[in-house]
């Protein structure tokens, strides 16, 4: 298929734009909750607007009361929000949970899918923990408990943790720790008895939680998919989730690099234009390039994803690679060519560099999929 959108997916593209532009911005969202210290870091206003232009559902089959579109359309919303840098909980609960919650039965689905497209729900997911993505080994485990489970353990910086209506959580329910085979994931709703949340703030002012599980007790109804089975879901579940947050840092990556050739168009220095400068020329000439080629590389992975190809796994870890690399370099000259000032909280390139270092680490940095990478390609 070719690099580039369709006509129905670039009108989609036109909407999403205007959208968080206008309303998603960062003067309205992300400064606004982040001067009021809030504790979701983001505002329910905002994600019901999501829910009326339909975004919430849109990974969600028609049957389900979505829109049963694909990882394209959700790459073409997460990039505007990744240009405007718009907090919101779109990427764990209508790309990742979302993918977990099709594999569930029509209890489950019935229980909280109507409040996600209604954009009366947000959901967390807890795959890891420890400080790096290592979701091969799970340690955090369910017991048999009458005619439904026992959790226990703990997961490390669960995204909108505290405010989650439901996580979804990997657990082991057979086998070592490294097992490949033996995970179940579970709906767990918020006011379960015996979760604890330790709420922290991340470097780009989003909320997570470090989550504790003392002998939670679940029914056989929070199992999403096959108990013993779950690690084809969460496999699922980690390709969307990379995918989307490839797409987000393309986002972040073309919102560091506009803003950056509009203030090389401003700024001057000697008497000139610091954009006339050769060598800021070819600084910037080099950044596009990169830039461009990280997009294409993750519209074809969402395209691969979509087709259910073979080559989807792979791809997705080349883009979500790629990108971390083109977007650190993105935010790193912007703040360079900006000088002292981009360093300061009063100009919005900083608040790009603190997105992409928290977005290059989730689900996995660069060099983690380097590695995958290379043990898929049989090295």
């Amino acid at each position: 298929m070719p690099l580039y959108h369709t006509e129905d997916q670039a009108m989609l593209a036109d909407t999403a734009a205007g959208f968080m532009a206008e309303e998603g911005n960062i003067a309205k969202q992300l400064r606004h909750w982040r001067d009021r210290n809030c504790k979701d870091g983001f505002g329910h206003g905002l994600w019901k607007q999501f829910a009326e232009l339909g975004f919430t559902g849109m990974l969600l089959d028609e049957d389900d009361g979505g829109l049963g579109m694909g990882h394209v359309e959700a790459g073409i919303v997460l990039e505007e929000i990744g240009r405007n840098l718009t907090p919101s909980p779109f990427l764990t609960s209508s790309v990742l949970a979302a993918t977990a919650l099709r594999h569930g039965g029509a209890a489950i689905k019935d229980r909280y899918l109507p409040g996600l497209i209604e954009g009366e729900s947000v959901f967390a997911v807890a795959i890891d923990e420890t400080a790096k993505h290592r979701p091969g080994r799970i340690t955090c485990r369910a017991e048999k408990s009458g005619n439904g489970f026992r959790l226990t353990g703990a997961k490390s910086f669960v995204i909108h943790g505290a405010s989650a209506d439901m996580l979804v959580v990997a657990a082991r329910t057979s086998g070592a720790d490294e097992d490949e085979d033996g995970i179940t994931l579970f709906a767990v709703p918020k006011d379960a008895a015996n979760m604890n949340h330790d709420p922290v703030r991340l470097v780009d002012s989003s909320m997570a939680t470090h989550t504790k599980f003392d002998g939670v007790e679940l029914d056989g109804d929070a199992v999403i998919g096959e108990v013993d089975g779950g690690r084809e879901v969460l496999n699922a579940m980690l390709a969307a989730g990379r995918i989307g947050a490839a797409a987000e840092g393309v986002g972040v990556a073309r919102g560091a690099m506009d803003m950056t050739i509009d203030y090389l168009k401003q700024r001057k220095q000697f008497g000139k234009l610091i954009g006339e400068f050769q060598a800021l020329q070819h600084r910037a000439s080099h950044l596009y390039s990169e830039v461009e080629i990280a997009r294409a590389v993750t519209i074809k992975a969402q395209q691969l994803l979509d087709e259910g190809a073979e080559s989807a796994e792979l791809m997705t870890s080349v883009a979500k690679a790629k990108v971390a690399k083109a977007a650190g370099l993105a935010v790193k000259e912007g703040v360079q060519m900006h000088g002292g000032i981009g360093m300061t909280d009063e100009y919005d390139i900083g608040l790009y560099m603190k997105r992409d270092r928290a977005l290059q680490e989730f689900l996995g940095d660069a060099y983690f999929h380097a590695n995958r990478v290379a043990q898929l390609s049989g090295y």
